[in-house]
């Protein structure tokens, strides 16, 4: 690849693809999939030219993943979500690496709209949820579309799992 910045977003966009594949239990220890048509499965998509449907498909999350030395996380939250709509996905949430951090340590940018209709669909209140994925506010003045919520991305993975358990019980 040409370009070492779309080289390293590329390889951002796979590790956290891996990750959650390998901690929601999805692949053998070589990195295969159990069942390579399981819905379920984390995927890297093929973009569609003018309408980005995001970097990871996490059913039923659209992540987008930056790897950037300076985020601008409110942008990249709003990208996300727009991208969700593209792809016929309820929910967007931005990834971005943390410098000379593994994975897990990724910072999982949510939407507090996105937030909030997560945390009802998993029938919770406010405190219990972000305690339980331990969120915390970033809360920028009165306009609340530049307001999100932070999690690592190992607790987002268990928010994933618990989103997809109760979508199966349904």
């Amino acid at each position: 690849m040409a370009n070492p910045n779309k080289a390293k977003g590329t390889q951002w966009e796979s590790d956290v693809r891996d990750y959650l594949n390998a901690v929601l239990g999805l692949v053998d220890e070589y990195g295969k999939f159990l069942d390579p048509f399981d819905a379920h499965n984390v995927r890297r998509p093929a973009q569609e030219g003018a309408r980005d449907v995001g970097d990871v498909h996490a059913v039923p999350f659209v992540l987008e993943c930056k790897d950037v030395k300076r985020p601008s996380v409110p942008t990249f939250v709003r990208q996300a979500e727009v991208e969700a709509r593209h792809a016929g996905f309820p929910y967007g949430v931005a990834v971005v690496k943390v410098r000379r951090s593994n994975v897990r340590s990724g910072k999982v940018h949510v939407g507090i709209r996105t937030w909030t209709r997560v945390r009802l669909a998993l029938g919770m209140g406010a405190r219990e949820f972000a305690e339980r994925y331990t969120f915390t506010a970033s809360l920028r003045g009165r306009d609340t579309a530049r307001w999100y919520m932070t999690t690592e991305l190992d607790s987002f993975a268990r928010m994933l799992a618990d989103t997809r358990a109760l979508c199966h019980a349904q």
